[in-house]
């Protein structure tokens, strides 16, 4: 897969003319949503924690099924799908936009993050920042889709914040499918895992970044393997910090005065959706909607 970072600047900016940005930005207020988006249910662990930290913010969740994984599509492709979900949440007057997706962190945020004056958060920064604070030794492994690892941007941003530092990336793509397919405590999950997470442990590493948001569904086996000498690292949970920093510095935090709203959104199966993303939240979800973008 090619690196973004090097992808044809004339490509990039024929896709950019075609499908985005160029959605008119309104004016935003602290009533205004926020914006998820995922390739599925990997999200909802982003969802969860903005609930956690941020329980009076109004929330549209996107889940775009109909294309998951985004992790082995080409780069042009993610940026031209992130464009069309940008686009599509910015026209329901979305306030901030929380990348929840590690491929799309990966590979598009470095090109439509400068496209829009409405605020988007990635998730390689936050995780990146997290794991070196976690470390003891500096040994720091990524498990995540093909597209996240063969882009480096893990690699590189912690590189940066530590110039020591030892990073061991290895690419999962079987994860997501079985988190979709709801395989969250099956044997053939933890066969995968120990195979998978072989590498990491061999390193020494002693911090892993869950560096696709599926994968903290998986949290529960991931820590079984890995033994209690290796702390996981869910970049969501700084994520959110930083999206609770940059609304405060704008002054688009909402108040307490009404009570939170949730959107979800689906281009998919919105029965398997619901289903799948009530067990692995705990408690229904429902009222999703089936969409086009």
């Amino acid at each position: 897969m090619a690196d973004v970072h090097n992808i044809d600047r004339v490509t990039t900016q024929r896709i950019a003319t075609k499908i985005g940005p160029g959605s008119k930005e309104g004016k935003q207020s602290p009533s205004s949503p926020i914006g998820i988006f995922d390739s599925g249910v990997g999200g909802l662990t982003v969802f969860r924690e903005l609930q956690r930290q941020l329980p009076n913010e109004d929330i549209i969740y996107i889940a775009d099924t109909a294309r998951v994984p985004y992790g082995g599509r080409s780069p042009q492709e993610i940026i031209k799908i992130n464009h069309q979900i940008i686009n599509y949440l910015i026209k329901q007057g979305v306030k901030l936009i929380i990348m929840a997706c590690g491929t799309s962190s990966a590979i598009a945020y470095p090109v439509v993050k400068d496209e829009y004056k409405t605020g988007i958060i990635s998730l390689i920064g936050p995780g990146s920042r997290a794991a070196i604070q976690a470390s003891r030794n500096g040994y720091v492994g990524v498990i995540a889709t093909v597209g996240t690892i063969e882009s480096e941007a893990y690699q590189k941003r912690i590189v940066e914040l530590h110039s020591d530092a030892e990073v061991t990336a290895v690419a999962t793509p079987l994860l997501v499918p079985l988190v979709e397919g709801g395989f969250i405590d099956a044997d053939e999950t933890r066969r995968v895992l120990k195979e998978y997470l072989a590498p990491i442990i061999e390193k020494g590493c002693d911090t892993l970044i869950l560096g696709c948001t599926h994968y903290p569904h998986l949290a529960k086996l991931i820590k079984a393997v890995v033994g209690p000498g290796i702390t996981l690292v869910d970049p969501a949970i700084r994520a959110v910090e930083e999206t609770k920093k940059l609304l405060t510095k704008r002054s688009l935090l909402k108040d307490n005065s009404k009570p939170a709203k949730y959107t979800f959104l689906v281009t998919g199966s919105v029965v398997q959706f619901q289903d799948l993303g009530s067990k692995l939240m705990g408690k229904p979800i429902i009222g999703a909607k089936q969409v086009r973008l």
